[in-house]
């Protein structure tokens, strides 16, 4: 299956909730969340239908998905390695989320959403601990050094975007951000209280049981 190239707020309708899929943008009155609640479509004002167990537990895999930006066939690979790992497969399924790197480039405060993050990632302008890396669903580890490439530093595009972010970016607590050098540390593995988005993990974790 494709990836999702259409109107990205139509997702956040569609989940109703607001996955920041544009970033800081979504936190201004031009986001339309704020003014229709309801799902797209031509019948999504009307009264909706209360949803099964089914349905409840399909929509919050959706919405994750959507918030990390990942397709289904590796959304199911994330799950089955949380399996493996000690503890609960669903915190264990959103801590892995956490960690790729576009949504920690995004969560240092080096883009202006996830998706422009994989963007960054994709065109080759990060490097880990000293080497060139352009996997956006990489997973960084505790003590990993998250850099801009010293010629994107000098990009003119990418300055004027530091410029802009780094008054408004909130670094979570598992994270450090050193705007001068231009580089991140990841001083901790992130936790469930990490994970911003309200999301039922268990229903998740009920939907791939089955």
């Amino acid at each position: 299956m494709a990836r999702y190239t259409g109107p990205v707020c139509r997702l956040c309708r569609a989940e109703r909730t607001k996955l920041f899929l544009k970033g800081a943008k979504c936190l201004t009155d031009k986001c339309p969340m704020e003014k229709r609640h309801y799902p797209p479509g031509m019948h999504g004002g009307k009264r909706q239908r209360k949803m099964s167990p089914y349905a409840m537990q399909l929509r919050e895999k959706q919405k994750v998905k959507r918030f990390y930006g990942v397709l289904e066939a590796q959304f199911r690979k994330y799950f089955e390695e949380a399996e493996r790992m000690k503890g609960k497969t669903g915190d264990n399924l959103l801590i892995l989320l956490e960690r790729r790197l576009d949504n920690v480039i995004y969560r240092l405060g080096f883009a202006y959403s996830r998706r422009h993050a994989r963007q960054l990632v994709n065109h080759g302008h990060f490097q880990v601990n000293g080497r060139n890396v352009d996997i956006p669903s990489y997973l960084v580890r505790e003590g990993d050094v998250i850099s801009f490439k010293e010629r994107s530093k000098n990009n003119e595009n990418i300055k004027a975007m530091i410029e802009d972010l780094k008054t408004k970016a909130q670094t979570p607590s598992w994270l450090e951000t050193d705007w001068e050098n231009l580089q991140g540390r990841v001083i901790a593995l992130p936790t469930r209280e990490d994970v911003s988005l309200p999301v039922e993990e268990h229903l998740i974790v009920e939907l791939y049981s089955k």
